[in-house]
């Protein structure tokens, strides 16, 4: 099925539904350096019941580029919009690595529209600023092509690297088609951000998920979230990186749709 397509704040934004039209809305948000077909693997495992909408986050993908930089509250605003334009008054938001921290905006400035939120490999703020500096160098001076091969060995164990080609290739087809611009934007927001004390004002239900290995999100930013987070639950997945719910997919998909029918089953 390929994308639909809406304007929002301004841009066109790529995005896909699955599952029942009557179901509750689950929503999967991407991480930075790739689009809405890093969650294949998650879709079959929630769309017997729910709504899965997936989407590009501006810059991503099949969503347009507008001039950044971006902030993390406006990309959250981004989504805010599109749950609007598509008239989903409330939605399961899940989110990994950036879209993680677009997830905890939500749960914070909009929780009007939110009924959960699933807190996957991310964290609420993303030092050093360095770093960051260096990325937004290479990605602006010698394009995405010279992040490529980093990026897919921070997001993987090295033994999920060798046992798995077939996935690894998808993952860089679609880190190597992001847009510099896009990225960068998107980089800056990300190494703007300090939402560790909004994390406070979060009253939805939230499951925190992250991989044992993940070098980009660690154990101890999780450890964070869900210690600022009244009420959350924290998973920690075995012998995953970054893209845990790439690298471990059965363990992922069982917590998360636990997680997301123990919240709906109240509803």
């Amino acid at each position: 099925m390929s994308a639909s397509f809406v304007t929002i704040n301004g841009f066109s934004t790529a995005y896909r539904f699955d599952g029942p039209e009557n179901g509750r809305v689950v929503v999967l948000s991407n991480s930075l350096m790739s689009n809405y077909d890093m969650w294949d693997l998650t879709v079959p495992a929630l769309s017997d019941r729910y709504r899965i909408l997936r989407y590009d986050t501006r810059g991503h993908g099949r969503s347009g580029i507008p001039t950044g930089p971006y902030t993390i509250e406006g990309l959250a605003q981004d989504l805010s919009a599109l749950l609007e334009a598509l008239k989903i008054p409330k939605a399961h938001i899940v989110g990994l690595s950036m879209g993680g921290m677009i997830a905890q905006q939500m749960g914070a400035k909009f929780p009007h529209q939110v009924l959960s939120l699933g807190l996957c490999d991310t964290a609420s703020e993303m030092p050093p600023r360095d770093m960051w500096a260096e990325r937004i160098e290479i990605a602006s001076t010698k394009g995405i092509a010279g992040l490529v091969e980093g990026t897919i060995k921070r997001w993987f164990t090295p033994e999920f690297i060798a046992r798995a080609p077939q996935e690894i290739e998808k993952v860089r087809a679609f880190v190597s088609g992001t847009k510099a611009e896009g990225y960068t934007a998107c980089a800056s927001g990300i190494r703007d951000m300090a939402q560790t004390t909004m994390l406070l004002k979060i009253k939805s239900p939230a499951l925190i998920m992250t991989g044992r290995q993940d070098p980009a999100c660690t154990v101890d930013q999780s450890t964070v979230l869900h210690r600022m987070i009244e009420g959350s639950e924290m998973v920690v997945l075995e012998d995953a990186a970054h893209l845990s719910n790439i690298e471990q997919p059965q363990a992922f998909n069982q917590n998360l749709r636990r997680f997301i029918d123990s919240v709906d089953d109240l509803l």
